[in-house]
């Protein structure tokens, strides 16, 4: 049997989702194994009713009765389901569908998908008959070649997460504790990288687009949440801090300017070369000299 959180991918054509990008279905059933932790290729928003455990990140989450669940791909998460009978839908869509969508970026990164926030919001009755209804026509539109299903499969998609924001308004009024915390968890990824001890462990995290995906957020929330904090975007940051630790490594130790490049994670030093000069205004050599 398949679960109520992860039915098996391939027992509804794991190529329709690739080629598509989204799918719906209902889950019905009674007796499902617990699931192995791990990551995802898709979202996944889940309107089940049950009795169940659900291991998200780094948090453990009971829930027993209707509710919400939105999964994020990049953070691991599984379930132990502890009662039979197991009732629902579940949308599975891919980044690359619902991007390029206007605010896709604040949608994919509310409360309800990031790693410090809630992933399970409980539903009334009223809510889960709204919701349920959203389901309804994400199936029929689905099997139709109806030429703007896509368009209304996202349309669909928006209202659900807007209406679990709406059930939780409290998360909205955190939107800004958000921020600070995402930019101190920003900063403090990027300083668990220094200092560079040796070029066998060179610097691996150089762009925004590494940071977002180790944070599991969306590089556009990030990059704003610490220009909004700091008044700097993250390629700011980083490169201040790769020339704080090249200035660093070229005054305090006899490494070769062509060891200090592969240290800081630049597969060539004339790469190394060109960086240092454009955000310091002079070159590693002349430095040194100095």
């Amino acid at each position: 049997m398949k679960s109520v959180m992860e039915c098996s991918v391939a027992g509804f054509k794991k190529n329709e989702l690739q080629t598509r990008g989204y799918k719906v279905h209902r889950i019905a059933g009674e007796a499902y194994p617990p699931l192995v932790y791990g990551r995802r290729d898709y979202y996944k928003v889940v309107l089940g009713n049950g009795d169940m455990k659900i291991c998200y990140g780094d948090q453990t989450i009971r829930v027993n009765g209707t509710f919400l669940f939105f999964g994020n791909p990049h953070i691991p998460y599984s379930v132990e389901h502890l009662s039979r009978g197991q009732s629902g839908y579940a949308c599975l869509f891919t980044e690359s569908f619902i991007d390029g969508r206007e605010r896709a970026d604040s949608l994919l990164n509310a409360a309800i998908f990031r790693f410090e926030g809630m992933p399970v919001v409980p539903v009334n009755e009223e809510q889960a008959a709204f919701i349920s209804g959203l389901y309804e026509r994400m199936l029929l539109v689905y099997g139709s070649d109806y030429s703007h299903r896509d368009e209304m499969f996202k349309n669909c998609i928006d209202l659900v997460i807007h209406e679990a924001l709406r059930i939780m308004p409290q998360e909205r009024l955190q939107e800004k504790n958000a921020a600070t915390r995402m930019t101190h968890l920003f900063m403090e990824l990027l300083e668990k990288q220094f200092p560079i001890e040796n070029i066998e462990n060179p610097l691996r995290m150089r762009t925004a687009q590494h940071f977002a995906e180790s944070l599991a957020v969306h590089v556009n929330y990030l990059n704003r949440s610490v220009k909004e904090v700091t008044g700097k975007p993250i390629s700011v940051h980083i490169a201040e801090r790769i020339a704080a630790e090249a200035k660093a490594l070229l005054q305090h130790t006899n490494w070769s300017i062509a060891e200090i490049a592969y240290g800081l994670g630049f597969e060539y030093p004339t790469y190394f070369n060109n960086y240092f000069k454009r955000v310091t205004g002079s070159i590693p050599n002349s430095f040194r000299k100095g």
